[in-house]
């Protein structure tokens, strides 16, 4: 989820690389092969494809697996994954805190819950709802559990998520949980990118993707349907059916002050939505601006967010509407909740009985505020106090439960474990539940907050932790991560594996904050939006050099790291700058962003990356879309890919075809697709050690000056 500033001589080659025929790309005119000549490998669960993965996995897996460092590492990392005494995240519902565990006898995971007052106590009797693990045994799946949603206030029926081997696609099964059990003749959907949402006991929200004629483009529900109980789906009436070309058609349920008040959203692209209200059977479509975001309801008060300004109000701020003088004025009138400074963000929003709950990243550390509405000399506002809570890291709020003012939140940062606190919110007192113990040797560790100047000028933040006293010569084994996009901020966390892997044996880790997140409000992530995509790798870029300028590390031992979105930063960083690398994991990436849009989910994303389908973008995306502009006259960093075949957000095609033409073209590349894991790569904790321990392993090997850097095999 990262950036850097170019030296004159890469400024000319990115230049001149703009310069080249826009329909054929580098890597084509070197090899004579088209991009659509590796589309084979686009196919799924094809025998020729998934040959071909398997023989990538078997010749990588064999090179990492054979490390003197990597049955060490899955070892170590398993122990942390599986440990018992790990902080048990729980949701509040009504007189109980439910809880969903892993572990080494639930590698699955089981769904449980215990009372509030044993949970606050840190003495948690768990009660097992539902055991993954036996329910797969049992009808032969490998299922993964997706979450719960309880009707309130009683909290008996729950709509369950499950999907096979972790991909996006779901069942959805209504449980019972006084009895344990799943209910016969129950809301029941088989696989697919549906959703549901209680109305009431007898009614949902039937988010539909069930069939091609329900799905939009991107794979999501185009309409939405009241699905009454004991009924078929299929003869429910249609509340609101979009366009194909929507990113999806949204139903869901909002509490407040004892009621259920549904929305529909109808997403126009990955950024705006029409809000409509349903009251009682008819469906009104609110006057808000597409590019708002509903927050939440607070004593009849909608909670907005907006992207652009509004009135004199600032984009990113938070504001609130009536939701019913809206409705019966047919436009709103705002009020300010809070205005975030130029080097603040929302970062999220939770309604308790009595309060709003705001954490805002300052600086992108945490904090938290407290909101009510109340009336004041002129009628009513809203005032604010912030909450008695650490600042340095980051603040979760874990679960604010809306029938009282009980909250669960937790604190940590780089070196500081996890604590997780149950506050009453009226009276703003805490107290500790449990606290994660050590799982690495953080003694001497040292968090810097430092800036890069990127190309524009631009100074982007990024975090450094690092052993007290290094030696500032230029060899210290440096992992660099980065994502930048789709509002998404990189805050400190508390990475057990890493620190075990990483820190403990000298690595320096550096956590970027570039345009295109969300660390500083939607003009942060707007300055890296579509034609503006370069930005966002020139930031990681200028941090990367910042850390060769100051000796840190050099590129022998740089290493760059990121996933998804993060994914594309990689590739696009290592095919512009192969210079500044000497080692690239490149996790569930997108590649090729010619035919991004065409891919699963990806027709969802053309509001952040734009259109290859309109000439204009085409020509900005192609001239630092990855898989366009790999060059045989370059030197690249061995990449390892990490995929997943189950992802059905990201298409491993990406990573495939990516690395097939490094084949062609003789560059060396190291491969890894689960046949399993989803968008995460991993669908239990097994797996995921096992990709740690590759992922480390890699790292160390290339980075410590003991590996072959610069030289590595060349794959077939």
């Amino acid at each position: 989820m990262v950036l850097n500033v170019r030296a004159r001589g890469a400024v000319l080659l990115s230049l001149l690389l703009s310069t080249l025929p826009i329909d054929g790309g580098v890597a084509r005119a070197m090899t004579g092969k088209k991009d659509a000549d590796y589309e084979w490998l686009e196919d799924l669960q094809g025998e020729k494809s998934l040959a071909w993965v398997r023989q990538q996995n078997d010749r990588s897996l064999k090179e990492l697996r054979a490390t003197p460092t990597y049955e060490g590492f899955k070892s170590e990392a398993l122990k942390i994954l599986q440990a018992k005494d790990k902080l048990a995240f729980g949701v509040i519902e009504g007189s109980h805190v439910y809880n969903f565990w892993q572990d080494a006898d639930h590698v699955r995971g089981i769904w449980r819950r215990t009372s509030w007052d044993a949970y606050a106590r840190g003495k948690p009797e768990w009660e097992t709802m539902l055991d993954i693990d036996a329910l797969g045994a049992k009808e032969g799946k490998s299922y993964v559990y997706g979450g719960s949603q309880c009707l309130a206030p009683t909290y008996q029926r729950c709509l369950v998520r499950l999907s096979e081997g972790g991909s996006d696609a779901s069942s959805y099964r209504e449980f019972d949980t006084a009895t344990k059990s799943f209910v016969e003749g129950g809301f029941t959907l088989p696989a697919s990118k549906s959703s549901l949402a209680w109305i009431d006991t007898d009614r949902v929200l039937l988010n539909t993707a069930l069939e091609a004629s329900t799905q939009t483009d991107s794979g999501y529900p185009m309409e939405v349907r009241i699905w009454k109980r004991g009924e078929s789906w299929k003869t429910s009436p249609v509340l609101l059916k979009g366009e194909k070309s929507d990113v999806a058609v949204d139903g869901y349920g909002v509490h407040d002050q004892g009621q259920m008040f549904n929305f529909v959203a109808r997403a126009l692209s990955f950024y705006t939505a029409e809000i409509h209200y349903l009251k009682g059977e008819k469906l009104i479509k609110l006057p808000l601006p597409v590019d708002v975001e509903v927050k939440g309801l607070y004593r009849g008060q909608m909670l907005l967010s907006n992207r652009s300004p509004i009135e004199s109000y600032p984009a990113g701020a938070l504001l609130s509407v009536d939701l019913a003088d809206m409705v019966a004025k047919g436009k709103p009138t705002y009020q300010l909740v809070f205005a975030p400074t130029s080097r603040q963000s929302l970062a999220g929003i939770d309604r308790g009985l009595d309060y709003v709950y705001v954490r805002i990243l300052d600086e992108v550390r945490s904090k938290v505020m407290r909101f009510s509405y109340e009336k004041d000399k002129s009628g009513q506002g809203w005032v604010n106090e912030a909450l008695p809570l650490e600042d340095k890291g980051t603040i979760s709020l874990v679960s604010v439960d809306e029938w009282t003012n009980r909250l669960l939140l937790s604190y940590e940062d780089f070196i500081v474990p996890e604590s997780l606190y149950a506050m009453d919110g009226k009276e703003r007192t805490k107290q500790l539940i449990a606290q994660v113990p050590a799982r690495f040797q953080s003694n001497g560790l040292v968090i810097r907050q430092e800036f890069a100047t990127s190309k524009d000028g631009t100074k982007v933040p990024y975090f450094l932790v690092h052993r007290q006293g290094i030696e500032l010569k230029g060899q210290n084994p440096t992992l660099l991560y980065g994502y930048g996009g789709f509002e998404v901020s990189m805050q400190p966390s508390y990475a057990e594996v890493r620190g075990k892997l990483w820190f403990e044996r000298g690595g320096v880790f550096a956590l970027a904050n570039i345009r295109g997140g969300g660390e500083f409000g939607p003009t942060w992530h707007q300055a890296a939006l579509q034609e503006h995509r370069q930005r966002a790798f020139d930031d990681f870029a200028a941090v990367a050099e910042d850390l060769i300028k100051k000796k840190i590390t050099s590129p022998a031992h740089l290493g760059i790291q990121g996933g998804s979105n993060g994914g594309l930063l990689m590739g696009a960083s290592f095919t512009q700058r192969p210079d500044l690398f000497g080692a690239v994991i490149c996790q569930v990436p997108l590649l090729d962003m010619l035919r991004y849009h065409k891919l699963l989910a990806g027709a969802s994303w053309v509001a952040e990356y734009g259109s290859p389908d309109d000439p204009r973008m085409a020509d900005v995306i192609r001239r630092y879309s990855p898989f366009q502009n790999l060059d045989e006259k370059k030197t690249y960093p061995e990449v390892f890919f990490v995929t997943s075949t189950k992802d059905d957000r990201v298409h491993p095609g990406h990573a495939r075809k990516m690395a097939a033409r490094m084949a062609d073209l003789k560059k060396p590349f190291l491969y890894y697709e689960n046949i399993e894991g989803g968008h995460s790569a991993s669908a239990d904790l097994v797996q995921a050690a096992e990709r740690a321990a590759l992922e480390y392993s890699y790292l160390w090997l290339k980075l410590s000056g003991k590996g072959p850097v610069g030289q590595p095999k060349v794959a077939p």
